[in-house]
């Protein structure tokens, strides 16, 4: 008999909520109207629209104004990454970040870096914590970002951006993180982390894809990535999409609930335990032991290929950071960045819960995978 799919790939993406998927619903009928029109029709999504901006707002604990629309994670930090270097030479731009953040952050630094912008990659600790003091000994007078993401989505690692904020505020810096993988997880209130801009991807917290919010504070000048008519108070051109608006605003009144977060923790933390008992030293924790998203465990299997693993268990859906190029086994940018041995790094797998897991589906999966380590 054929076992039940089991989904552990939450951070890849998120099943769309059942509330949210409601609330699209209402609007395929009723907020058909264009957000920007005065007339009878636009006014429902235009109202729809800005209900949404006050529900991202909330979560948050910003200003309203403060929040930007945009097509997700990407859009959001590319907008943040290259706008607020617009209009600077590209020689007289210096941007600081790390070496364990996510390709919509290091691609952008790349594209700048070649059109003459310098760009410091920091490195971070076998945890894949960057060091506030390194932060600060790379600050010069022409630094203009600091780009750290929030957490990691390979490790869960949470990175200590409250220090590294202050450090750039002391310096006149702008600073930005990445919180695709952790709104909805942890706090992410931008007055309690100290950032000028923060972005947020919807299908990460039970949204839709191809939605996303970038906060900007008030005062932080950034031109529109997207030319054309004055949409999102002239930073972004497009007619806005009341339908994923609505979408991404509900997600977040749910997002503000983080109590669930504790019951997926205790999983976690058991199926750890399990894997333990089970595994002792054939089994390793990737990233930060403690300081780490309550749903997220990247494990290595020494002696194993992350890949064949998942390909034993055809019902499991989770995610290894390994990849085989021409028999060549290349092992992830983060965990080396992280100075995780090559033997190590390639049996790794990453397991990222969600709201719809259960404890039975966790422990099948430790047995099975304990059954495939100890096969001879």
């Amino acid at each position: 008999m054929k076992n039940a799919p089991i989904y552990l790939d939450f951070n890849a993406s998120t099943p769309l909520d059942p509330r949210v998927a409601e609330v699209m619903q209402d609007m395929l009928s009723d907020a058909y109207g264009n957000p920007s029109s005065t007339h009878w029709a636009g006014e429902p999504a235009r109202v729809a629209v800005e209900r949404a901006r006050r529900q991202v707002a909330d979560l948050l604990g910003c200003k309203p104004q403060e929040v930007i629309f945009t097509s997700g994670g990407s859009e959001s930090n590319n907008m943040a990454i290259k706008g607020i270097v617009e209009g600077h030479d590209p020689e007289q731009v210096h941007i600081i970040t790390s070496q364990v953040e996510h390709p919509a952050v290091t691609e952008p630094c790349l594209y700048l870096e070649r059109r003459g912008a310098t760009i410091t990659w920091l490195t971070v600790d076998r945890f894949g914590q960057v060091k506030p003091a390194d932060v600060e000994a790379a600050i010069r007078p022409q630094t203009t970002l600091v780009t750290i993401m929030h957490a990691n989505n390979e490790v869960g690692t949470i990175q200590p951006i409250e220090d590294i904020a202050r450090i750039a505020s002391a310096h006149g810096v702008t600073m930005h993180t990445d919180a695709a993988q952790s709104v909805g997880k942890i706090s992410t209130r931008v007055d309690e982390l100290g950032v000028d801009m923060l972005t947020i991807a919807g299908h990460k917290l039970y949204a839709p894809k191809g939605v996303g919010a970038l906060f900007v504070r008030e005062g932080i000048e950034l031109p529109p990535l997207v030319h054309g008519a004055g949409h999102e108070r002239g930073r972004r051109a497009g007619t806005e999409s009341a339908l994923l608006n609505a979408a991404l605003g509900i997600a977040c009144v749910l997002a503000r609930d983080l109590s669930g977060m504790n019951e997926i923790k205790a999983l976690g933390d058991r199926f750890w335990q399990q894997l333990q008992e089970a595994l002792g030293e054939r089994v390793v924790m990737n990233g930060h032991p403690n300081e780490r998203l309550p749903n997220t465990l990247n494990l290595s299997f020494p002696g194993q290929v992350g890949a064949d693993v998942l390909a034993a268990m055809p019902e499991l859906a989770a995610s290894t950071g390994s990849a085989c190029h021409a028999g060549m086994l290349e092992m992830s940018p983060v965990l080396s960045a992280m100075g995780v041995p090559a033997e190590i790094g390639a049996g790794a797998i990453r397991f990222s819960l969600g709201r719809s897991t259960k404890g039975q589906e966790l422990d099948w999966v430790a047995r099975r995978l304990s059954q495939i380590v100890l096969a001879p």
